[in-house]
């Protein structure tokens, strides 16, 4: 008797562990209908590839996600208590709960475009208005409700009749070899930048897809598609929602300038003296000096995409700018003016995956010899350059000069130098080395800059400033990562005909650079914030606020702390200097403003 009790206990519990798996399976194919609202966010795939990857790991992600559900918070239940009514009733529960937290981490990857976390949830709270509209959000988790129960009893009714047609195993297997398949699939397309699948990476919770490219790279392997046939093939995201520029532009220029800028890679703001830059020193004297200035980034792809397109550089990493090159660049042309772009290799390269210098005349110096040798032929193609435009076209031009010396602490050979003197902050050691050698290239830099500027006349528009600045480190991982005053921070000066040599000392940055020049010498009438994030550098802010940095780790600068974020919400909060760490909430109203921006294009 005893021995046919435990049969019977055996027998349904057994029975009740295949009912929990048939209904993890069921809410697998719920949690895909609810997570299509991810793919409204990111786009379709162009590709036939890219449907066919999507479609496998979209079954293969959801599908563990519900089973791991059911392995935590149901299948323990199923052992501790074998009865089907308790059973069926928390897993109805459990799945309901589950589909709505999916739910509105759908709602919050489509407005800010980060998934749900403790930093998220904080965020949200405080624009919880914003999200939830009408009476949905209490209707839809009712209906959720009411499915969990009509599937689990269905389930449970028919248990016996589903598992004589032994479709169990098949259904695992087809799910375990999608499971697996998407990430082998992705191991390839890691490795060969094929980016219809790689931009599908952060598109569901807890997805991380396994990736080639560390292990290449660490063993000095390159992807199978070379940059140039990147740069031939751009891919758009599919996504019809981007609109850029919001309204179509009002210009009518009424001068023709000629207009120089010149953006010096690793250019900290605190560095230009008379000792160590004498001739730019004395030229920020003589002109417009925005005194607290910065980049939009850390980085040279960051800095460049902040400077020409006036936006937050999380936008660089969405596939419609690939083709999207900056109104500026438009207005420009249509203005009759020529466009030329001085840079070395390296850095023409790393920009090839965005289209910020599509129109211009491309002048690209080789790097083998250093970047310092780099800027030489730099600076002397400008020269032959703007000659040659004065001889044959005579027509105005705008010319973006790139000088990347100081990034790697370069001078040519036998270049004469300056004395080293003690740094006026603590650096270890080995800092300090660099720290003097980075005062030898910034003192060739300025010889460059003297030498170039000596070239156009007065009537010529010029602006200098740093593309982004630099930390006396050299793990590149630590740079790419530090997103301090001196790593952001850059000097900007203006030079333009008849206008007084003054101090701005109100907080500026690169995304108001180009609102400026569109305006003040296209002549645009559109507001701002058609075409930027809508700051100029005329006047103050109303923005309290500096977003710095991309979509994967970025820093919000604030009038008295810096908050740095990651895309998983880890944040910290520093002290305006960066020297001191609080122990504080970062404010979520103005962190709702800064996401808000940068998907506001989107949005019209």
């Amino acid at each position: 008797m005893s021995e046919r009790r435990e049969q019977m206990s055996r027998d349904k519990v057994s029975r009740l562990i295949n009912w929990g798996h048939w209904f993890a399976f069921f809410n697998g194919l719920l949690a895909m209908i609810v997570g299509a609202r991810y793919l409204s966010s990111l786009g379709y795939p162009e590709t036939l590839l890219g449907w066919g990857y999507l479609v496998i790991s979209t079954l293969g992600q959801f599908s563990f996600l519900a089973f791991i559900v059911y392995l935590v918070f149901l299948f323990p239940v199923t052992l501790l208590l074998p009865y089907s009514k308790i059973l069926r009733g928390l897993g109805a529960l459990v799945a309901s709960l589950g589909l709505c937290i999916l739910l509105y981490d759908t709602i919050i990857y489509d407005d800010y475009g980060i998934h749900l976390s403790p930093f998220a949830f904080d965020l949200a709270w405080a624009d919880l208005n914003a999200l939830l509209h009408g009476t949905s959000y209490i209707v839809t988790p009712i209906g959720i409700v009411i499915i969990e129960l009509t599937a689990a009893n269905f389930i449970w009714k028919r248990i016996e009749k589903i598992q004589k047609k032994q479709f169990g195993n098949k259904v695992v297997l087809f799910i375990g070899l999608c499971f697996i398949s998407s990430h082998l699939i992705h191991i390839w397309a890691d490795a060969a930048d094929i980016t219809d699948i790689t931009r599908f990476d952060d598109a569901y919770p807890l997805s991380y897809p396994a990736t080639a490219r560390s292990f290449m790279e660490s063993h000095g392997i390159e992807g199978t598609k070379d940059i140039d046939a990147l740069l031939n093939n751009k891919l758009t995201s599919g996504s019809a929602k981007l609109t850029y520029p919001i309204a179509p532009l009002q210009c009518s220029a009424q001068t023709a300038s000629n207009i120089l800028l010149i953006s010096i890679d690793s250019l900290r703001a605190d560095m230009i003296d008379d000792k160590t830059m004498p001739f730019l020193s004395q030229y920020q004297q003589q002109n417009q000096f925005f005194s607290k200035h910065y980049s939009g980034g850390n980085q040279f792809k960051t800095g460049m995409f902040s400077l020409l397109y006036g936006l937050q550089a999380n936008y660089s990493d969405r596939q419609e700018f690939h083709n999207k090159r900056p109104v500026i660049t438009d207005e420009l042309l249509k203005s009759g003016y020529e466009l030329g772009l001085f840079i070395p290799e390296f850095n023409r390269q790393n920009a090839l995956m965005n289209s910020m210098f599509d129109g211009f005349d491309m002048n690209a110096s080789s790097r083998l010899d250093g970047g310092a040798a780099a800027d030489l032929a730099t600076v002397t193609n400008f020269a032959l350059w703007q000659k040659q435009q004065a001889d044959d076209t005579g027509a105005p031009w705008f010319a973006l000069v790139n000088l990347t010396a100081p990034k790697d602490y370069d001078t040519p050979i036998g270049f004469l130098g300056i004395e080293t003197v003690k740094p006026p902050f603590e650096l270890k050691p080995a800092e300090k080395v660099l720290f003097n050698q980075y005062r030898q290239s910034l003192h060739f830099i300025d010889q460059q800059l003297k030498q170039l500027l000596s070239q156009v006349d007065n009537d010529t528009i010029v602006l200098i400033t740093g593309t982004h600045g630099q930390i006396f480190n050299t793990n590149s991982d630590a740079v790419k990562r530090d997103l301090s005053p001196a790593n952001v921070r850059v000097p900007l000066i203006i030079h333009r005909p008849d206008t007084p040599a003054s101090k701005v000392k109100y907080r500026t940055s690169h995304y108001g650079i180009v609102p400026t020049l569109m305006t003040q010498v296209l002549g645009c009438d559109n507001p701002m914030a058609d075409y930027s994030a809508g700051r100029g550098l005329l006047e103050p802010s109303k923005e309290t606020w500096v977003y710095i940095g991309d979509s994967q780790i970025f820093a919000i600068y604030q009038k008295n702390e810096i908050t740095v974020l990651d895309r998983y919400g880890k944040y910290r909060i520093y002290d305006s200097q960066f020297s001191k760490r609080l122990d504080k909430k970062m404010s979520a109203p103005e962190l709702v403003q800064v996401m808000r921006e940068g998907r506001r294009l989107y949005n019209q």
